[in-house]
């Protein structure tokens, strides 16, 4: 790993297989918030048993945003479960309950120059749902966010912007999916000084 980081993602096509090109690991976990849970805590559990557990976890992926602009780099501070609702049985929406893990998980701002954000995870698509608190919407950061937080490791996570999280997301996002991998090669020098 450089510098003992894992990169992870949940799509190739997120990455075009430039971190592959340059000698940088990788982990493609897949869409959603049990693959990216699953998949991360397998690849931790296998380098933990050689010996080689990181330092540190960062996270390129893409993402929605009825706040910032398209093609824009955001760095997710705060991650919260935006399809966890349980509040017919009295829990305010976001919290899973009965565990100690916070609802909203926090890391510290490391990248100077990017935008800071709060990214809302759930196993959706959004295309414009009411009521989303979040400037931020992906399908995996939560889950990858809590993990780390588990383990105890440094977590960063950079969003791509691909589309504003509207009737026109899946569009946007098949557009300028192509394009976040340039972008995440440009921050990652920066990414491995600060983490």
């Amino acid at each position: 790993m450089t510098k003992n980081i894992l990169i992870v993602a949940a799509l190739r096509d997120e990455t075009k297989n430039h971190f592959e090109e340059q000698g940088i690991p990788i982990i493609y976990t897949g869409i959603g918030k049990v693959n990216a849970a699953y998949f991360l805590t397998l690849e931790l559990a296998r380098l933990k048993i050689a010996g080689r557990l990181p330092r540190a976890v960062i996270n390129f992926g893409t993402a929605g945003s009825p706040v910032f602009k398209t093609h824009q780099l955001v760095e997710c501070t705060r991650f919260a479960q935006r399809d966890m609702d349980l509040s017919p049985l009295g829990f305010p929406r976001g919290v899973t309950p009965f565990e100690d893990t916070p609802s909203v998980l926090e890391v510290p701002k490391r990248l100077q120059g990017l935008a800071t954000g709060t990214c809302g995870t759930g196993d959706s698509f959004e295309t414009g749902s009411a009521n989303v608190p979040y400037d931020v919407v992906d399908m995996e950061a939560f889950a990858l966010a809590k993990v780390c937080h588990l383990e105890g490791l440094p977590f960063l996570s950079v969003k791509y912007i691909s589309d504003g999280g509207d009737h026109n997301a899946h569009n946007d996002w098949n557009e300028n999916l192509h394009r976040a991998a340039a972008s995440f090669i440009a921050v990652f020098c920066d990414a491995l000084e600060v983490i």
